[in-house]
């Protein structure tokens, strides 16, 4: 191979989708390739151009634009264009130009379609990167708003510099400086490097309500160390981040110079009229103003996801949702009932704590009190809060738990110590019938508290169970059993099992036997591992080459990954047409494409739980 076929090589090893190629087919490939220079603004292909090429990026940038001359992609080095015109119309229905000087790699369409042909794990790459052109250009043409959560932070700050000042001027000087430039909050700077931030809330709290010397350093009064996001972050990382932390001003800086401050109005502002109650919105709603929340939520978690956006993303922004609404809840009903009378924290499990909600997530959550809880003085007045919270959750559109796993029943509401040896008794004389629910508690995260000490309190009992659970043989049989109960819906010559009649007749259920039994093989491989990861994703890669090997964790994180995709399709669908989202399947409806893949992903999770069974003495439980 020439050198600078093997720069070609070397180039597409390091990028998906080519990156997953054997390796003599990505040998083979540059040969196959041209290369071309265009200049900035140069088109690459016209609207209503034919195109017989895929472009691969070596350098430099270029845009996909609509024919109203509107922005639907920018892609950079390592990503491709072109696409829809070699494996549908071959006139293409948007601008593709150059928006820098760039290095464009050719694979003409015989060979790119000969790769699809062989390899269609190619062809659901492609077609989700066509997916998000074509969302982006139906929401043109349909007058909605850009995609602001997958926007990078850098185009927000287009035009405008960050204003920083010097840790040791005066509050008065930074009061003035912001006053000056109409802003919110200040950087305050140490160098090169940001030493903290000033806000006008601060201002008010620190300075003027506690009677501060106006001449001192404002270094004394600013917020320090201070969390800080990179420029390419994206808005949806920010909005995470910020939801998370509970703060309203995120500097943006990289090693090199910093760009600004991200503000929860800056992210509102550019999602316009956008129908959803973000976190920002929802921590001044009111309770009525909650209603239908987490409905709308879905609604744009849905445009997200089909905008390009994974899975694990759009699981990721729902759940943030859902947390966002939880905390406002809870400060309405402490407004409403007056401060709790102990420290208590409230905290999520199953999905919500796993940071994987779908848009047919209903809610499993508790309640933790401090030791100093007693039934007969405080009693009603948690019974009363853990209502107000699961009635407002149901009513913003997180369907109350069928099981009643919820704050609202009696059981779910214990203290410290009883929390501990109630972990401590699933552990060391496990149930089968009561671990079937149970099991969802190893799932655990704090989502908000009262009273000092809410967190650390929570933190220990989640600490204390995974201890005891992780020497534990008798529950790691336990929940070896209940991870392989449920086979996936595949028979014993790859045909589908589905349902013979009723109002599922013909489909199969993703969920059980599927994303169900990924989740719950994860939880029993981080327990044993000791592995203090609660997402699902993070379990497998935490526990790989521990209780399941590397090969079998990286199989099933592909399945899971196949299934959640697979799943999140199937109830986008559903919400855009106005229907309740699912996890039923007709596999007639499926390319077949994604028939052989789900037969493939299901065939993975059957040989793990097989070997789950053969390492756990799962048929004496």
């Amino acid at each position: 191979m020439s050198v600078e076929l093997e720069e070609v090589y070397g180039f597409l090893a390091q990028h998906e989708p080519f990156s997953t190629l054997p390796e003599d087919t990505l040998r083979a490939l540059p040969a196959q390739m041209g290369i071309t220079y265009v200049r900035r603004g140069q088109a690459v292909v016209e609207v209503g151009q034919p195109n017989d090429t895929l472009y691969v990026i070596r350098s430099g940038a270029v845009d996909i634009v609509s024919e109203g001359n509107l922005l639907l992609d920018r892609r950079e080095a390592g990503l491709n264009f072109g696409y829809s015109t070699l494996v549908g119309d071959r006139v293409s229905a948007y601008l593709m130009q150059a928006v820098e000087d760039s290095i464009l790699l050719l694979i003409p369409r015989e060979a790119f379609l000969e790769l699809l042909a062989q390899f269609p794990d190619m062809g659901r790459f492609f077609q989700t990167a066509s997916r998000r052109v074509r969302a982006a250009a139906e929401e043109v043409r349909d007058g909605g708003a850009t995609d602001v959560l997958r926007t990078p932070l850098r185009e927000i700050f287009a035009g405008r510099g960050p204003v920083t000042r010097d840790k040791h001027v005066s509050i008065t000087e930074a009061a003035r400086t912001m006053g000056e430039e109409g802003i919110s909050s200040l950087i305050i700077t140490d160098g090169q490097e940001v030493a903290g931030i000033i806000t006008d809330a601060d201002m008010r709290s620190r300075v003027v309500a506690a009677g501060v010397d106006a001449s001192r350093p404002v270094a004394d009064v600013m917020t320090s160390p201070v969390r800080t996001i990179a420029p390419n972050a994206l808005v949806f990382e920010a909005m995470l981040t910020m939801s998370e932390m509970g703060i309203h001003h995120l500097p943006v800086a990289d090693e090199n110079n910093v760009a600004g401050v991200v503000t929860t109005a800056d992210i509102m502002r550019q999602l316009q009229a956008d129908p959803i109650y973000l976190a920002a919105d929802v921590a001044r709603a009111s309770l009525e103003e909650l209603e239908g929340a987490y409905r709308d939520a879905a609604r744009v978690a849905v445009r997200f996801f089909e905008r390009g956006a994974s899975a694990a993303e759009t699981q990721r922004l729902l759940t943030s949702i859902a947390d966002a609404v939880a905390k406002r809840l809870g400060t309405l009903a402490v407004e409403k009932l007056g401060p709790p009378p102990v420290p208590f924290a409230f905290v999520a499990v199953g999905s919500q704590a796993r940071g994987e909600m779908g848009p047919a997530s209903d809610q499993d959550n508790a309640l933790v009190l401090a030791d100093t809880y007693d039934a007969a003085r405080h009693g009603e007045y948690f019974a009363e809060l853990s209502e107000f919270i699961c009635e407002g959750l149901a009513r913003a559109g997180q369907a109350l738990c069928p099981g009643d796993m919820m704050a609202s029943s009696p059981q779910w509401r214990m203290t410290e110590s009883e929390w501990g040896r109630t972990f401590h008794g699933w552990v060391t004389a496990p149930k089968p019938d009561a671990l079937l629910n149970a099991q969802v508690f190893f799932d655990f995260r704090a989502v908000f508290g009262f009273g000092e000490g809410w967190q650390e309190m929570a933190a220990r009992v989640r600490s204390g169970a995974l201890a005891s659970a992780h020497g534990s043989r008798r529950l790691h049989t336990h929940l070896a059993a209940l991870a392989t109960f449920r086979e996936p819906p595949v028979g014993f010559f790859r045909g589908f099992v589905l349902e013979r009649s009723g109002e599922y007749a013909h489909t199969l259920d993703i969920k059980r036997g599927g994303t169900a039994a990924v989740v719950q093989m994860a939880r029993l491989y981080a327990i044993a591992a000791g592995v203090d990861e609660v997402d699902t994703i993070a379990r497998l890669r935490g526990a790989a080459g521990g209780p399941v090997s590397a090969k079998g964790a990286a199989d099933l994180l592909d399945a899971y990954e196949y299934l959640a995709d697979l799943a999140m399709r199937h109830q986008s669908a559903l919400v855009r047409a106005g229907d309740t989202p699912n996890y039923r399947i007709d596999p007639k409806q499926l390319p077949e494409r994604d028939r052989a893949a789900l037969r493939d992903a299901f065939g993975v999770i059957k040989s793990l739980q097989n070997a789950l069974s053969t390492a756990y003495p799962t048929r004496a439980v």
